[in-house]
């Protein structure tokens, strides 16, 4: 992974500093919270609910075993003993007393990580798919990308007050895990006529006005990446509303002028820019491409599971089938370590948990760990014949649930037990959700299912992308959670469709229930996931599930 230069060391030391210095500002009074509000934006530190609260950038979703155990000590020491996964591959602390961010600041800034651009209309943290390096199916490790992206759009001058914030997101492979079509820029690696490159989608995104991402080139050669990229942003910087925050994303303004004219004004924008860039951004990015380098794997030719009994426990076979995914290297997997186990807090780990992943990494990952969008940890770099230990230090942990990409792998903004623009809660929906589909024992026969929540039209939780899709809503002072069904994430992404009225806090699980008991005698055959069920048959069977006493009505 990549390591602070010295100019890393001391940019992010000078603006500790200076944080350190708004900071004493406010606290003496100096500075009002309006004055003050710009100021903690731009180092990841907003005002929620009850109390101020940390985003920290994860770039990529990379860390190793030292910076996982200094979040747990910064959850320990300046917070609650926990910390918050976020769908931007981030972590959240809830809880951190104003006069304490520049001890936190300067703890992570220890260990070469920040809060530099987690917030703001500038170019947030740059997210990539979280098996990168390790899968078997990408074309290659996207990750040098992402980290030249990320030292391009940091404190660039010309990208500090965007018309709204910008995110990018970028995937080595063709199996889209890092929701590139949802992203304000979404880059998906390709090759043509032996030439590696990207194809560059723009305008996708969530929120109150959902899109899927229009291709604006199919094909930029990677020598060309970064000035195109140049190029696309400050188009959308002179283009991009601001008259109108909720118009004012690259979304509207692409579906506004037209991909045709962006691609335009984006093409003779990138002729005037690249004979800038003097092919300094590729020394740099061959620079930076010798910090991700493959760790020297260990044991390569070791037997699978070697002597171990717990390989014959069924526990432990249930999570192979889950948790564990295809390697590039034979004789490796991928782990994917579930933070949703059924009633708790999608995307919260405790301090003890992150000291167990940072010493499970140590032993038997290559001191490599991932975060996933989805709020997950992966362990990219395990032997087969680890995984009995590694399940085994798991479950020491509460870390070993099977229920990757399963019912209760639930995606879920933290809602209005937190934020405050929610108008309604998730995390009590995905946990009663969680703990049903437990009680009845059927994620399983169920298979592979995304149901994603979110607390208000923000759409932090994705909802719009779920197999099954909620959104909590505020309706005369009541909760009101509204179902989408067919949303999609991956490589044919697509919005889910509103199914009808929305459900009441004590109505929606059971309304879940009826629907997923209908798909399991709606589908073709045990292996008909639901989304192929909804795709084969459309919204009218499914409707008729959640709203059954219309269905007798007509």
């Amino acid at each position: 992974m990549y390591q602070y230069s010295n100019f890393d060391h001391e940019f992010v030391a000078q603006r500790v500093a200076q944080f350190s210095a708004q900071v004493a500002r406010r606290l003496d009074g100096s500075l009002s919270e309006e004055e003050f509000k710009p100021l903690r934006l731009m180092n990841g530190l907003y005002l929620q609910l009850h109390a101020y609260m940390l985003r920290v950038a994860i770039p990529y979703g990379t860390l190793n075993s030292r910076q996982m155990d200094q979040l747990a000590m910064i959850a320990e020491r300046w917070d609650k003993g926990y910390g918050h996964f976020t769908t931007r591959q981030n972590i959240q602390f809830n809880w951190p007393k104003l006069e304490d961010v520049p001890d936190i600041l300067q703890a992570l800034a220890d260990v070469e990580m920040h809060a530099i651009q987690t917030s703001g209309n500038t170019i947030r943290n740059v997210t990539a798919d979280h098996f990168a390096g390790a899968a078997a199916d990408e074309i290659a490790d996207p990750r040098p990308i992402a980290e030249l992206i990320r030292q391009w759009s940091t404190d660039h001058p010309e990208f500090q007050f965007l018309p709204r914030k910008f995110k990018i997101a970028v995937t080595g492979s063709p199996h889209d895990r890092a929701v590139t079509q949802a992203h304000d820029i979404g880059l998906r690696m390709t090759e043509q006529n032996g030439m590696r490159g990207f194809e560059v989608i723009v305008g996708g995104g969530l929120g109150r006005t959902p899109m899927i991402g229009k291709t604006l080139s199919s094909f930029v050669p990677l020598e060309d990446l970064l000035p195109y990229l140049e190029a696309v942003v400050s188009t959308y910087n002179l283009l991009g509303r601001r008259d109108n925050k909720y118009k004012a994303r690259i979304k509207i303004t692409t579906h506004e002028h037209g991909v045709a004219e962006i691609k335009q004004r984006v093409d003779a924008q990138f002729a005037k820019i690249k004979p800038m860039f003097f092919g300094a951004d590729l020394q740099l990015l061959k620079d930076i491409e010798r910090y991700f380098e493959p760790p020297k794997l260990k044991r390569a030719n070791a037997p699978a599971c070697a002597g171990q009994t717990v390989a014959q426990t069924t526990a432990f076979r249930a999570w192979l089938d889950t948790n564990i995914s295809a390697h590039k290297v034979p004789g490796y997997a991928i782990v994917s370590v579930s933070l949703k186990k059924p009633g708790a807090t999608p995307g919260d780990a405790s301090a003890a948990q992150m000291r167990a992943l940072a010493q499970i990494a140590r032993n038997f990952g290559h001191d490599t760990i991932r975060i996933s969008h989805e709020q997950n940890v992966i362990l990219p770099y395990v032997h087969l014949a680890d995984l009995p230990q590694v399940y085994q230090a798991l479950r020491q942990a509460n870390l070993a649930t099977p229920n990757i990409g399963l019912i209760s792998d639930i995606i879920a903004c933290p809602g209005m037990d937190y934020c405050a623009l929610a108008t309604a809660r998730s995390i009590p929906v995905a946990q009663q959700i969680a703990t049903r589909f437990e009680e009845l024992k059927l994620e399983h026969d169920i298979g592979p299912l995304k149901l994603k929540i979110s607390g208000c039209i923000n759409a932090c939780g994705h909802h719009h992308v779920g197999h099954i899709g909620i959104l909590g809503l505020e309706k005369a002072g009541v909760e009101s959670y509204q179902i989408t069904l067919g949303g999609d994430a991956g490589a044919e992404a697509e919005i889910g469709t509103r199914a009808g009225p929305g459900f009441g806090t004590d109505e929606i699980v059971p309304a879940i229930e009826r629907l997923i008991l209908g798909y399991l005698h709606l589908r073709a055959d045990e292996n008909e996931s639901f989304l192929a069920a909804y795709r084969r048959l459309g919204l009218a069977p499914f409707k008729a599930l959640l709203y059954p006493e219309t269905k007798k009505a007509a």
